[in-house]
């Protein structure tokens, strides 16, 4: 059989069919949810951004989509995990990160939809193993965030809102007060791939290199029958 014959054979899901559909329902819930509850500029936090990425992702299995998220918010959300375990254990965090799941004036619906804060990292992980690590993803994350962050600093309201600070763009820091708003926001766009994208991608090609993560398939631009 030549190349160009099983190159039109129909490729193999790597991705099971039940976790596209589990996700999706899950999607069906969420956005409509938290678009009557906190207005369409919620969807600018970078978890809700991964939220969307991912669906896509999974859908197309496309190991850049689904990297440049593990990229993006494994590192933070596990931090979330470790501050959500803790505070139910001691009644304190590390960051305050997951705070507001043990707060009584949020119902138990909304804290409910929050959890995907604790399996997201878990699940980019596994479509990692699944996808391969395309080592890309650091610099379309970068122009991603960057492009992310500008839309938030120009669409959000303010802290009050419904969304609250998305992103932290509006000052959260007493430290960075007396700083005009767009020197901020410049800290913010070299802080993000500083602190959290370069570690997380350096992270995920070494372990691609140790083997326990498989190298990412492009598409080919050419085939050619023998």
């Amino acid at each position: 059989m030549s190349d160009a014959t099983l190159q039109a054979l129909p490729a193999q899901p790597r991705i099971p069919l039940a976790v596209k559909v589990v996700y999706s329902l899950f999607m069906l819930i969420l956005v409509p949810t938290y678009l009557i509850s906190y207005g369409p500029t919620n969807f600018l936090w970078f978890c809700d951004v991964a939220l969307i990425l991912t669906l896509i992702g999974i859908w197309t299995e496309s190991p850049l989509l689904i990297s440049t998220q593990a990229v993006a918010i494994v590192a933070p959300q596990m931090l979330w995990c470790a501050d959500f375990v803790l505070f139910g254990v001691t009644g304190s965090s590390i960051a305050g990160l997951a705070d507001y799941m043990f707060d009584p004036k949020i119902t138990l619906f909304a804290r409910g939809l929050s959890l995907f804060h604790g399996w997201l990292p878990f699940l980019l992980l596994y479509l990692v193993v699944r996808l391969g690590y395309d080592r890309r993803a650091l610099k379309y994350q970068v122009a991603l965030s960057w492009a992310v962050l500008i839309a938030t600093y120009l669409l959000v309201p303010g802290p009050d809102g419904p969304a609250e600070n998305v992103n932290k763009v509006l000052k959260p820091v007493e430290w960075a007060a007396a700083w005009p708003s767009v020197l901020w926001l410049g800290f913010l766009c070299a802080a993000y791939p500083v602190l959290i994208y370069i570690p997380s991608h350096f992270g995920f090609s070494w372990a691609q290199r140790r083997g326990w993560l498989p190298q990412a398939e492009r598409p080919a631009l050419t085939s050619q029958a023998v």
